[in-house]
């Protein structure tokens, strides 16, 4: 099972934009770039959803509340993948997770690393 490490949180205000990493490090080709990858966010209170995920064809799939504003990329040379965040908006906030996923139901195959957080302000 691939580790994954998620970075790039921080403070943004609504309207702004932010850019998560989820890396792979130390991880080779093979390891890496047959899995879907895919965001996850919780806010407080609340259970863990999908945002994006990306398969390792390059295909993408958004949760409503994001599409349009989101963008899911990939780098397989880098071992890493992107959550571009834009038109960031209050409900946006939380912790975000990455993880390896199911290509086609995009739960979660792996086990959860410690997050980034992303706290918007208006």
């Amino acid at each position: 099972q691939v580790q994954l490490v998620e970075s790039g949180g921080g403070l943004v205000r609504t309207g702004g934009s932010l850019r998560l990493s989820c890396a792979a490090p130390g991880a080779s080709g093979p390891t890496f770039n047959p899995y879907a990858i895919a965001w996850y966010r919780q806010a407080p209170g609340k259970r863990r959803e999908l945002v994006a995920g990306i398969s390792s064809g390059g295909s993408t799939n958004y949760a409503d509340s994001t599409k349009g504003r989101f963008t899911i990329s990939r780098d397989n040379t880098k071992k890493t993948v992107y959550l571009q965040m834009n038109n960031v908006k209050p409900e946006d906030a939380g912790d975000y997770y990455c993880n390896t996923a199911h290509p086609v139901r995009w739960y979660g195959l792996g086990s959860w690393g410690q997050g980034t957080q992303v706290t918007v302000s208006s």
